[in-house]
């Protein structure tokens, strides 16, 4: 039996393009502007790299055009001398014949080596515009990530990228070819004769605003485009990464349905804007054929009067589609300067995006113990709606602190803190008593160690993921840090031991085999503060007590802060801080807590019987001084 897509509400079809619409707002929220409409004197440092090669390309196609207007020249001179009396001049004729052979050879060679030059530019400027990018996204603060999606960065890096290339690399040399043609043909068709230049001046008038309204109609169309292409790009992102969850719910179908209708958006969009443009072309068409007419008019006139020769009218029918030639290419460039900047509007609002997170100018050298202190911390991802409030809790150099409490309450939150990936909008944030704010995010990140629930590893070997802690050790140190931490076996009885492709995000291997990865990972880049974010969860028990075994090896010698729901990974602790809605509920060792009959008394019974918890409301400042 065939199964159907449900029909979608219509107000879920208008929340979605609500939500649509709003990607482009948050984008310009985060870069704190607005998309710029001139683009022209932020695309020209672009070309500062390849300028050079951009030069040698208009060198070419100063060659090239000489080379067109010298064929009307020969034309006219067999035209007016290679006839006379009758009688054919053969030397005259074959010297003009081999003179348009050569030019139709040097204007092949040439055009030849000036694409050839083009492209080696192309490459250059897209690749570095690309490192550009990818530099600048990974400059980028968590939020930004957390906001905006993936599938519109890429679009960003990628297809917004390609789409200057036209414009930048061979728009420059078309468009002083086609000005330099229509220069000097003008001239010539003037130098030869005013009235017939003037004549064909008539069709100007007409032609320019044509041209002024079809850019401004390109211009437009194509900022359209791009952003419906961004959101149908950013829908395919979001659906390779959840496949699991669509297949899951089953809701391929309608899933299926809802990329549909963003293509049909977008190529509708596409549509409509080339159904508004595609009056250019054929409007230049009957401007070229009016031009030529007129031009033949007063030609013909000319020759009655005996001011002009059949070889110079014959001549002026040339210049006439010379001049008129390039006049038609207006709509071509003007499309590519529409899609061009259209797409540069997008690549330098995120270019435009600064890091909310920055290094201090001169960042204070970092000697770590492993002290840790949130001293009076409030944090909001909203600031109107506070997750961490008035925060303080002190960690020695070398303790293991456990931190217990509710899902949602600011566990995790207190990671983003401590690693710098935000900032508190009150209090601080201390490392051996010095604020983060005065360390370089770097030194701050090799010192602090973070193993969360779900860690990512990058599609590789095992060994290629070890490598990101430790770049520079061996394969046998690398095997004998692993041994020390009593997972060597473990990793040797994958398929392929070390050399094991992990897959793409670690697909390939198990949640446990993942942690294991994760753990040896954070053993190598040795932390003084290791924070283990529900680091055992989702696994079964067996492969628990194997990470268990690890963890206490791992947290030898450093401060360790464990966030956890399972209170067999935290029994150990020489603390455990309980916390609820942001705020310190109760600290002390387990059977410290266990006897104040409080807050994690209650949790720890209900997790003897299974049960879950709601945790007690916080006690007054005096008991919580007294915890």
């Amino acid at each position: 039996m065939a199964i159907r897509a449900e029909r979608i509400p219509k107000d879920v079809v208008q929340s979605r393009n609500a939500a649509a619409a709003r990607d482009l707002e948050i984008e310009q929220e985060l870069a704190a502007t607005t998309l710029e409409r001139s683009m022209f004197s932020r695309l020209l440092p672009l070309l500062h790299p390849v300028r050079w090669r951009l030069l040698g390309v208009l060198g070419l196609e100063l060659g090239l055009v000489s080379s067109i207007f010298m064929r009307p020249w020969f034309v006219g001179q067999v035209v007016d001398h290679g006839f006379v009396e009758g009688a054919v001049d053969w030397t005259l004729v074959s010297r003009m014949i081999a003179g348009l052979a050569l030019c139709w050879v040097v204007r092949f060679g040439l055009a030849g080596a000036s694409q050839y030059v083009a492209g080696q530019a192309a490459i250059q400027l897209l690749n570095n515009l690309r490192k550009q990018v990818f530099a600048h996204v990974q400059s980028l603060s968590v939020r930004y990530f957390d906001r905006a999606k993936a599938g519109r960065i890429v679009a960003r890096a990628d297809r917004d990228v390609d789409t200057l290339e036209p414009l930048l690399v061979q728009g420059p040399p078309e468009a002083v070819s086609a000005i330099l043609r229509w220069v000097v043909s003008g001239s010539l068709l003037y130098a030869m004769s005013p009235q017939l230049f003037l004549g064909l001046a008539l069709v100007i008038p007409v032609l320019l605003p044509a041209s002024w309204l079809f850019h401004r109609i390109a211009s437009k169309n194509w900022g359209k485009v791009a952003e419906r292409r961004s959101r149908f790009m950013a829908h395919l992102v979001e659906s390779v990464a959840g496949v699991k969850v669509i297949q899951q719910t089953g809701r391929e179908e309608e899933n299926r349905v809802r990329y549909k209708d963003l293509l049909d958006d977008f190529t509708g969009t596409l549509i409509r804007g080339q159904i508004r443009a595609n009056w250019f072309l054929p409007s230049m068409a009957v401007l070229q054929t009016a031009g030529t007419a007129i031009v033949l008019g007063f030609g013909a006139r000319g020759i009655a009067l005996g001011e002009l020769t059949l070889g110079q009218v014959a001549q002026s029918a040339f210049y006439v589609f010379l001049f008129l030639g390039p006049l038609q290419e207006l709509g071509d460039l003007f499309e590519r300067y529409a899609a061009g900047t259209a797409s540069a509007q997008r690549i330098f609002l995120l270019l435009d995006t600064k890091p909310e997170i920055v290094d201090a100018a001169s960042p204070r050298a970092l000697t770590v113990r492993g002290a840790v202190r949130f001293d009076a911390v409030s944090f909001g991802y909203d600031p109107k709606r506070p997750v961490i409030r008035e925060f303080e809790l002190d960690v020695k150099a070398g303790e293991r602190v456990a931190i217990v409490g509710p899902t949602g309450h600011g566990k995790s939150t207190l990671v983003q803190l401590l690693t710098r990936f935000y900032e508190p909008q009150q209090g601080r944030v201390m490392l051996d008593g010095v604020d983060i704010r005065e360390l370089a995010q770097r030194d701050l990140r090799r010192a602090v160690g973070v193993v969360l629930q779900d860690n990512v590893l990058f599609s590789g070997s095992v060994l290629d993921n070890l490598r990101w802690a430790a770049p520079r050790k061996t394969d046998h140190e690398i095997h004998e840090a692993a041994r020390l931490l009593g997972v060597d076996e473990l990793i040797r009885r994958l398929p392929r031991g070390y050399e094991t492709d992990v897959g793409a995000l670690g697909a390939a291997l198990s949640h446990g085999q993942r942690q294991i990865v994760c753990l040896l990972r954070a053993y190598l880049s040795d932390p003084a503060v290791l924070v283990l974010d529900e680091a055992t969860s989702a696994v079964d028990i067996q492969t628990e007590q194997r990470i268990q075994a690890a963890l206490r090896k791992l947290c030898e010698g450093r401060t360790a802060i464990m966030i956890a729901h399972r209170l067999a990974t935290i029994r150990d602790a020489d603390r455990i801080a309980v916390i609820r809605h942001g705020q310190l509920v109760e600290l002390g060792s387990h059977a410290e807590l266990l006897a104040l009959d409080g807050a994690y008394a209650e949790v720890h019974r209900a997790y003897e019987r299974g049960q879950s918890v709601t945790i007690k409301p916080a006690p007054q400042r005096d008991e919580l001084q007294t915890a």
